[in-house]
């Protein structure tokens, strides 16, 4: 039976790349650098710990359809959600992430077909952040992870392609309040480490792979800030923290966020700027860079996005440098509703 080759094993020998995808098309206008912005409900994803500096109620919706010069019926949901509990002294969210990977044919080993399935990917978590200093926010976030690759029997196997696994994430988010001859805000500092959590299989427990385990560090910078505009510029560094020291080897956790630091994966650099004008209208751009070992992606992002009332709307593009990237001609499009949002 054919199974999508996307959803199986890619980035790094690791399992369930959708994990992988950046659900913001604010951060993903800046190149996917989000880590030391996580200043919206997006921080379920980039960095769990900025939301323990949000006291507000908010949603957002990102849709993308995904790697679109594949034509291959690729589609890509993300929603999320916050609020602040004065009785908990801190933020719980939640997030559903789903991937449509299209429709397939049953195809047998004598060439004959079967009957059509469709393959889908999701993930459910929650999470809750709280302030560990008046400088530092803290959160963690479960997540409960399926892969449908299929939802009939695998060749002469009689189970379903189904792949199911949890994990969890770790994020600080940190605003020193410091006299360093700076203004206040002018830097934050993030990391978040992400998808901890055991391997995946779907028909044999020998054959498992782990999750994408990664680790995200970033920072942004404050260079304007005043009644009319605002102007920051971040950065991120990914480490995906997964090795296979042989083909079928695969170190497991906790000894690979160690080990794969020796490996030749290299680390993702995102890097961008984003302008407000009256907090009303943002342009954003950004770029993005990998090592060959690690996907060897490279490209240009641009965004934008509007704030009305208690709405948000933003969307970005992807520029690839290579003519025909997958990644080519990419958008995505975000909505957040901050239903506590002064407006002026």
């Amino acid at each position: 039976m054919f199974a999508p080759a996307y959803a199986q094993v890619t980035k790094g020998g690791s399992a369930v790349p959708f994990l992988l995808i950046s659900p913001s098309a604010r951060a993903s206008g800046m190149g996917e650098a989000g880590t030391a912005v996580a200043s919206d409900v997006n921080a379920t994803f980039f960095n769990i710990g900025g939301l323990a500096y949000q006291k507000n109620t908010q949603a957002s919706l990102t849709y993308s359809k995904w790697l679109p010069q594949f034509n291959a019926d690729l589609h890509y949901s993300y929603l999320s959600g916050s609020t602040y509990l004065e009785d908990l002294d801190g933020t719980i969210s939640g997030q559903f992430t789903f991937l449509d990977l299209g429709e397939f044919q049953q195809t047998f080993e004598n060439g004959t077909t079967g009957e059509k399935f469709r393959s889908l990917e999701f993930a459910l978590g929650v999470g809750f952040s709280t302030m560990l200093a008046s400088d530092l926010g803290a959160g963690i976030m479960a997540r409960y992870i399926q892969s449908n690759l299929s939802s009939l029997p695998v060749g002469t196997q009689k189970e379903e392609g189904i792949g199911r696994s949890v994990a969890f994430d770790l994020g600080l988010l940190w605003k020193p309040e410091t006299d360093w001859g700076m203004p206040k805000d002018f830097i934050t500092l993030g990391m978040n480490l992400a998808n901890i959590g055991p391997k995946i299989h779907y028909i044999d427990i020998a054959q498992a792979d782990p999750l994408p385990t990664s680790l995200r560090l970033g920072t942004n910078f404050h260079l304007v800030k005043d009644e009319y505009n605002d102007l920051s510029v971040t950065a991120d560094v990914m480490k995906l923290l997964v090795n296979r020291p042989s083909k079928d080897e695969v170190d497991p956790i906790p000894k690979s966020l160690v080990t794969a630091w020796g490996n030749d994966m290299g680390v993702e650099l995102a890097m961008g700027a984003e302008y407000w004008y009256e907090q009303l209208v943002a342009l954003r751009a950004g770029y993005f860079t990998e090592s060959a070992a690690g996907g060897n992606r490279e490209f240009l992002t641009f965004g934008a996005g509007i704030r009305y009332d208690i709405y948000g709307i933003d969307f970005s593009y992807i520029n690839t440098i290579e003519e025909a990237h997958p990644l080519a001609n990419t958008l995505r499009f975000s909505i957040v509703v901050d239903f506590d949002r002064q407006v002026k």
